[in-house]
C-alpha cells in the first residue's frame, strides 16, 4: 500500500510497503530506489549542486574529513533552533583530528525554494562554514531524494572514507559522537 499526501506543494510519504512502485505527482516520480534508506555503513551518495554564488560544491571533494550532512531550510522552525547548536560544535571540532578523519565540515543542503530566504537563514544563524548548497527544488531536492529524507532536520555522519557512521545527531548527541571519534 501506498499512501502520498500533498501539502502546499510538499509532497509527504506516509507508508510505502509495496515493491516496485513508481508514482508521479506534479512531474514528481518516486521509486523503490529513492525511498529506500541509507544504511550506517554504507557509502553515502554523491551531492552536486550549487552553492549561492552559483559555485558547484561535491561532497566528494572533503573525502578525508568526518562530514555532517545537514538537510534544513531557512522556513524550518525546528532547523533554525538547532542552528546555534551546530555552530557551536563546528567550531569545536573544525580543527580536531579523528580517528577516520582529519578535521570535521559540514555540508549543509537546503531544502529552500527561495534564494533571498536560503541566504538569509545562512547570515542570520551565523552558519560560517562554505559548504552551502541547494537546487531550491524545496521537497523535490535531489540530494533529500536520493538519501530518502522526509522531515528536516536530517543528519548524517560520514567518516574520511565517505561512509555513514550515525544518522540523525543533534545538540549534545552530535558533540559526544565526534568526542568519541577523536584521535
Amino acid at each position: 500500500m501506498f499512501i502520498m499526501g500533498a501539502v502546499a506543494g510538499a509532497v509527504v510519504v506516509l507508508i510505502a510497503a509495496q515493491k516496485d512502485f513508481q508514482v508521479s505527482n506534479d512531474g514528481l516520480e518516486v521509486t523503490e530506489a529513492q525511498m529506500a534508506t541509507l544504511r550506517i555503513g554504507d557509502k553515502a551518495p554523491e551531492i552536486a549542486m550549487k552553492d549561492p554564488q552559483g559555485n558547484m560544491r561535491k561532497l566528494s571533494d572533503l573525502k578525508g574529513k568526518v562530514v555532517l550532512i545537514d538537510f534544513w531550510a531557512s522556513w524550518c522552525r525546528p532547523c533554525r533552533m538547532e542552528n546555534p547548536n551546530l555552530v557551536k560544535t563546528y567550531d569545536e571540532y573544525k580543527d580536531i583530528r579523528f580517528k577516520n578523519g582529519d578535521s570535521f565540515e559540514v555540508f549543509s543542503v537546503s531544502l529552500d525554494r527561495n534564494k533571498v530566504a536560503w541566504e538569509a537563514g545562512i547570515k542570520q544563524d551565523g552558519l560560517v562554514w562554505e559548504n552551502h548548497v541547494s537546487d531550491l527544488q524545496y521537497w523535490r531536492n535531489a540530494a533529500a531524494q536520493t538519501y530518502g529524507v522526509n522531515s528536516i532536520p536530517a543528519t548524517y555522519l560520514i567518516d574520511g572514507e565517505g561512509n555513514i557512521i550515525k544518522k540523525n545527531l543533534r545538540g549534545k548527541v552530535l558533540r559526544n559522537t565526534l568526542e568519541a571519534l577523536k584521535k
